[in-house]
């Protein structure tokens, strides 16, 4: 990650309109405006597609048919495949403010193969795995999941994957910085 983010967030005295009102929001559940998190200024840099994106991420965030901790184990595993720090970091605090317990957050790292998980939880992990590895999920795993998951929630499933690579690619390529209390990937 360069020392200095390739594209710096934008400075509130430059938020105007539809952005300032978004940067400005303080969603439910949360502590501070969006726009104290870098990744929504530096996104807001490019106003249409900010607002376009924040539909579809709000959705799958805080909206779609997935239970949260099975979200958060998707997203979790990804951010740890994509190396994106700010995604893990934002993520482990989504996930322990949801319910999840620390020890689960931690054996993310050790993936799905790892003591403790169910056989549903291990093919989540096992899922993004695929995806990243070879941008498809194996008939197993598919198997696995259909047996808790209808189409609904595999086509989700699925897509939050892809959207959290997404994300990912742009948060390491921009250089996003982690925001203060936002504990970084560790070290593998």
């Amino acid at each position: 990650m360069p020392d200095e983010p390739r594209i710096s967030p934008l400075p509130p005295e430059e938020w105007e309109g539809d952005v300032k009102r978004i940067l400005e929001a303080v969603p439910g559940g949360v502590e501070n405006r969006l726009g104290e998190n870098n990744i929504f200024p530096t996104l807001a840099r490019h106003p249409d597609l900010f607002q376009a994106w924040l539909r579809l991420g709000g959705y799958l965030l805080t909206s779609g048919k997935l239970p949260g901790p099975d979200r958060e184990l998707l997203i979790l595993r990804t951010a740890l495949n994509c190396g994106s720090s700010y995604e893990w970091g934002q993520h482990v605090r989504i996930s322990l403010a949801g319910g999840m317990g620390r020890d689960s957050v931690d054996r993310v790292l050790d993936g799905p193969d790892a003591d403790g998980w169910s056989a549903h939880e291990a093919a989540l992990l096992r899922a993004a795995d695929e995806l990243h590895e070879g941008s498809r999920i194996s008939e197993e795993t598919w198997a696995m999941l259909s047996e808790t998951y209808d189409s609904e929630r595999l086509i989700e499933a699925t897509m939050v994957v892809g959207h959290y690579h997404m994300v990912a690619f742009a948060l390491n390529t921009f250089g996003v910085e982690l925001d203060e209390g936002l504990e970084p990937l560790p070290e593998r």
